[in-house]
């Protein structure tokens, strides 16, 4: 659960360096290409790229060590840190309520830490590793075709097949038992890693282009802790410790519940912005 927590610090301070970064070089000219190298040379965005590379080994070391659940609510608990982290560093200010969506979110992964068992004890069959593939490459397929999407309601299905190809990581990285090279390229689990973590954040950055942040992000949340959570408890045999199961249900309820709640911080907010006269409907484009 440490690591799991350590992963969601990582990447929710991560949003928020790199956003600042961006905002930093993109004052001069050049395209998208011109931007991110101007924000390479910022100390600030090399910073949040390994803060995300740490996050990354945090969640897979959480991942082979406490059930799905508890590690995909974890990770959603990073909207909460970029929150936080937007407060002290972009003077962003946050509102009563979403002040207290922190506080759930903490309470929420309070009990999980109390209520979450080991991981579950099932290596996964051959044909659930087969059936996370193509669930990595329908997500893919979706992020291909998001253009052509109807209008209304893109960014939250878009924000949700994020979450799935986001999901389909967290599982693949539990049905990998080996980690030679022979072991990892005969196992369809790691091609699922690698599609459904490229098209997750495919989906993840034209979501956001497209619309709502607001919208993307809840959709996001919901689609990377409900179904991993669902597969991990049904197929690998996740438990909670001896008679806490409805504290397991009531913490992972309230984690996401909160982040859900913080959903606009999916995209961190402008320097001096608020809860008040921001619009966190409006689209925001992604750096």
């Amino acid at each position: 659960m440490v690591c799991a927590l350590g992963a969601a610090v990582c990447f929710g301070t991560a949003t928020v360096l790199q956003a600042m970064a961006a905002r930093a070089a993109s004052g001069g000219a050049g395209g998208d290409a011109a931007l991110l190298l101007r924000a390479l040379r910022q100390w600030r965005y090399l910073a949040g790229l390994g803060l995300d590379g740490l996050g990354f080994v945090g969640q897979v070391l959480a991942l082979r060590s406490i059930p799905i659940y508890a590690v995909s609510a974890a990770l959603a608990a990073s909207l909460a840190v970029t929150a936080v982290v937007a407060a002290r560093l972009l003077r962003v200010r946050l509102s009563r309520p979403e002040w207290g969506a922190v506080g759930v979110v903490c309470a929420g992964l309070a009990l999980l830490g109390l209520a979450s068992g080991p991981e579950g004890d099932r290596a996964g069959s051959d044909a659930l590793r087969y059936a996370v593939l193509a669930a990595g490459v329908a997500v893919l397929l979706l992020g291909l075709a998001g253009g052509r999407l109807p209008e209304r309601g893109r960014p939250l299905l878009l924000g949700l097949g994020a979450g799935f190809g986001f999901g389909v990581v967290e599982v693949a990285v539990r049905l990998i038992d080996g980690l030679s090279p022979g072991a990892l390229l005969t196992n369809p689990a790691t091609y699922a890693l690698l599609v459904g973590g490229g098209a997750a954040f495919l989906l993840l950055t034209s979501a956001l282009q497209r619309g709502s942040v607001t919208a993307a992000t809840a959709g996001m949340v919901i689609g990377e802790t409900i179904g991993p959570a669902t597969v991990g408890v049904v197929w690998l045999g996740d438990r909670t410790r001896e008679g806490l199961t409805w504290l397991a249900v009531c913490g992972f309820a309230l984690a996401v519940a909160g982040a859900l709640t913080l959903a606009r911080f999916g995209e961190a907010p402008e320097e001096g912005s608020s809860a008040d006269v921001a619009a966190p409907d409006q689209p925001v484009r992604r750096t």
